[in-house]
This record gives C-alpha cells, sequence and structure tokens, in this order.
C-alpha cells in the first residue's frame, strides 16, 4: 500500500497523486456476487433533478458486501484482495468450508490465504468478527453495528476505525474516527483492526476529469449566484456573501444541526469535537 506521485509530464499529472494499488491480488470480480447499476444522474422517479452535481461517470457493477459476518463457527479463507470502485476501502473476497463465498470489507494487514472466523469462538485477531462483550479493551475496531443482526453501519471507510474504552453494563463505549464517545449494545458486533487502503486521505484526483469519471458533476459556488438562487448570492462587484449558509438558509462553518430529542441522543456519552 502507499501513494505515488506522478512526473508533471502534462497539466493533469502535475498534482496527480494516486495509490500504489500493490496490495489488489485480481481485476477480475466475482461474478456471483455482482449486481448492475442503473444510474440516477441525481433525479427522482419522475425525472426532476433533486440532488445536484451528479451525472456522468463511468460504468460500476455493484459487489454485494457482507457486512453481517453472521455466519458463526465456521473458517472461512481469504481468496483475493480486491479493488471496489464503489467504496474506499479495498474488499476481499472469503471463501468458506461449505464453499459459499463472500466479500468483506478488507481490514489493514490481511492476506491472501489466512484464516478468519466470527462468532463467539473467533480469537480476537485481524479480520475476525466478535461481540463487542468478548472483544478486550483497548481493541481497535471497525464494521459496528448499531442494531444487533442489522449489518455494520459505523467505521466502514478507508482508514477508520473506533476504539473500544470500556464497557457499563450492557453497553459497550466506543471511541469513534469523529472523536464522539458513544454506547453501543454489546451485543452488536464489530470487526478487528481497521479498514483497508489507510492512505486514501494523501490522494489528490490531478485534473477535473478525474473527478468526472467518478460521477461528479461541476459544483457552483453560492457567492456567484443571484439573490434569487442562494442567501449568500448578489451584490455589487465581488462581495464575500455574508454569513456562510446553504442554499436553503441554514447556517454552516460549525453549527450543530443534530436533533436534541433524537432517541439516540442519550447514547452519545460526549460529543465530536467542533
Amino acid at each position: 500500500m502507499g501513494v505515488r506521485k506522478l512526473k508533471p509530464v502534462t497539466p493533469g499529472t502535475r498534482h496527480k497523486i494516486i495509490g500504489t494499488y500493490d496490495d489488489i491480488t485480481t481485476n477480475v470480480p466475482e461474478k456471483s456476487l455482482t449486481v448492475g447499476i442503473t444510474k440516477s444522474g441525481g433525479r427522482n422517479n419522475v425525472g426532476k433533478m433533486t440532488v445536484r452535481d451528479i451525472g456522468g461517470g463511468h460504468k460500476r457493477s455493484y459487489r454485494t458486501i457482507d457486512f453481517k459476518r453472521a455466519k458463526d463457527g465456521m473458517t472461512a479463507f481469504v481468496k483475493t484482495i480486491e479493488y471496489d470502485p464503489n467504496r474506499t476501502a479495498r474488499i476481499a473476497l472469503v471463501s468458506y468450508e461449505d464453499g459459499e463465498k463472500r466479500y468483506i470489507i478488507a481490514p489493514n494487514g490481511l492476506k491472501v490465504g489466512q484464516k478468519l472466523m466470527s462468532g463467539k469462538g473467533a480469537e480476537p485477531e485481524i479480520g475476525n468478527t466478535l461481540f463487542l462483550s468478548d472483544i478486550p479493551l483497548g481493541t481497535v475496531v471497525h464494521n459496528i453495528e448499531l442494531r444487533p443482526g442489522n449489518g455494520a453501519v459505523m467505521a466502514r471507510s478507508a482508514g477508520s476505525y473506533a476504539s473500544l474504552v470500556s464497557r457499563d453494563g450492557k453497553y459497550a463505549i466506543l471511541k469513534l474516527p469523529s472523536g464522539e464517545i458513544r454506547k453501543v449494545l454489546t451485543i452488536c458486533r464489530a470487526t478487528i483492526g481497521t479498514v483497508s487502503n489507510i492512505d486514501h486521505s494523501l490522494e489528490k484526483s490531478g485534473k477535473a476529469g478525474r473527478t468526472r469519471w467518478q460521477g461528479r458533476r461541476p459544483h457552483v459556488r453560492g457567492v456567484v449566484m443571484n439573490p434569487v438562487d442562494h442567501p449568500m448570492g448578489g451584490g455589487e462587484g465581488r462581495q464575500s456573501g455574508g454569513h456562510p449558509r446553504s442554499r436553503k438558509g441554514l447556517p454552516a462553518k460549525g453549527y450543530r444541526t443534530r436533533d436534541i430529542n433524537k432517541a439516540s441522543a442519550k447514547l452519545i456519552v460526549e460529543r465530536r469535537k467542533k
């Protein structure tokens, strides 16, 4: 893993920094675990554009990921480490003893041929999925469930992880990547280790075209719009735009939008840092 800086032989490569992809072992996905994707272009079911700045992009196929890891007590062997165009992390193809194949989010340091397990009898080793009640305190985890059996929803992107700080009754206390400390039921599952592709944050596309390949269209700043189009628009000459806010008038730059009456607010021990 790592990144490489290209020689500036063209304007597009002058500032380009991309991954080395040396951890990837194959470029052909498992056909039985891939499905087609229909692009929306940011439009809803009647063709109205509801999300701006989306469209185009390279054709992709979706890899079905096993976020539940609920096949307990059965050994799985890592077959390949693969690139996934739909996420920043690498994925791993694992084959179970009964012949079933599944994709999982690959943790950092996972190797081809490695054995993985999940459930009560699993050891707290990289790639194994355990209940939070069975994971030693201080362990770094990812792929964390919020509701038992619903599958992982937290710490899934490249380089993400959370730390198991302590346990309090039926809750485990986790420190999340954002700095937030929150309670999660100990009967929820988490996977040991850090998510792979940890150098993803160092990458730079180098040119606008590479961003278009990813399906992102140009984004127009609010300060250059007219007052009818944006709260920060208008003014003679190059005006600053006033107080930073969204297109719908919601303040930005540190304004907290979380609903204090949300049911899960009682599970948050400490809010994330500004």
